[in-house]
């Protein structure tokens, strides 16, 4: 009995709420869930469930007496063992300073009071799926290392299944159509196509680059997922504090495809894929972020991905026409985008999609 109480614990989600009324409320959206609810009342009766059971995520609120969410966060994230259980905060505060924290700890989400029961779902859900996921690529990692000669060509196409499934995920979490991801990869192909005939970039792009390159592009905006939906939904005015987080999905990106990298030998895909989710958002002259870096500074696949994103976002849906778009592009060229990139782009406007 006390071996089958705990493996239903080590699949449940551990609910950390010194409000009674809010524990249950939660209770009851996790269980209709399908999932199995464990209740804490603080930090400090949290950490030894933690202990006792393996829960698949831990929905944590932040302002409790003995130890606050922060404070049971940080234990948690420098803990080897218990890191990779995702953290979803809740609190009734909505300051962008207090999300900005829970995120600089480690955790994973940050969703506000009173509860909102479809919003709890889907937030949870999606980083459940995420962990899920990230179990399953380490398990296919443990199977793989035993796998030599005939299975070479079994284990690139198990990889291409996490990209792939990658590529949903980013989707999903910039709200993403197929045929957008579609034309930006077509178009990534199209122009890193063109600059391997061009004098400048002929001896840096090979064909397996093109290829990669294809694949990855999508990738870029992965760390989405750490970002709040509100902040993603567009507004026309973000605080300072605000700005900061939506330019933390860089090196969000960025680690979750450099963890991906550590556990899995994705040789050149997933190492394209972090330098593309890394610096897209940096610019020519150096005025982009997270670092600033200019000119040639920045990965070249970085840059093209970011010429074409940018050009597939203009002329989206019912927005520019290719020309219009061109044009508008040129008034930042020397500024966001390198000189000699976009003359090849623009000579080549007719075979874009």
């Amino acid at each position: 009995m006390i071996h089958e109480d705990k493996k239903r614990e080590s699949q449940g989600i551990l609910i950390v709420d010194d409000v009674e009324e809010n524990r249950f409320v939660l209770r009851d959206i996790i269980s209709d869930m399908g999932y199995l609810p464990i209740l804490t009342e603080n930090g400090v009766q949290a950490l030894k469930m933690v202990e006792r059971c393996r829960p698949q995520l831990i929905i944590l609120d932040v302002a409790m007496p003995q130890m606050d969410g922060y404070e049971f966060c940080r234990i948690m994230k420098e803990n080897v063992d218990t890191r990779d259980i995702p953290i979803v905060f809740i609190s009734a505060f909505d300051n962008p300073a207090d999300i900005v924290q829970g995120f600089n700890l480690g955790g994973e989400d940050y969703i506000t009071k009173p509860f909102i029961p479809e919003i709890v779902k889907a937030r949870v859900g999606v980083h459940l799926k995420f962990a899920e996921m990230k179990r399953n690529m380490m398990e296919i990692n443990r199977q793989l290392q035993t796998s030599v000669g005939e299975q070479l060509k079994q284990m690139e196409a198990e990889k291409k299944d996490v990209i792939y499934a990658l590529l949903r995920v980013a989707r999903e979490c910039v709200s993403y159509d197929e045929a957008y991801m579609d034309r930006l990869k077509a178009n990534c192909r199209t122009l890193a196509e063109a600059m391997q005939l061009s004098a400048a970039y002929g001896s840096l792009i090979s064909d397996s680059y093109i290829d990669r390159i294809e694949l990855m592009a999508p990738l870029c905006n992965l760390g989405n997922v750490a970002v709040p939906t509100d902040i993603l939904s567009g507004k026309e005015h973000l605080s300072k504090e605000e700005q900061t987080l939506l330019e933390s999905h860089t090196t969000v990106g960025a680690e979750i495809l450099h963890d991906i990298r550590k556990i899995r030998d994705f040789n050149d895909f997933i190492e394209m894929a972090e330098e593309i989710a890394h610096y897209h958002h940096e610019n020519w002259d150096g005025s982009g972020y997270p670092e600033g870096k200019k000119g040639e500074e920045i990965p070249l696949s970085a840059q093209i991905v970011a010429v074409v994103d940018t050009y597939c976002t203009l002329t989206q849906d019912d927005g520019c026409g290719r020309q219009e778009a061109l044009d508008i592009m040129e008034q930042d060229v020397g500024k966001r985008f390198n000189p000699e990139l976009f003359g090849i782009l623009r000579r080549i406007a007719k075979q874009l999609q």
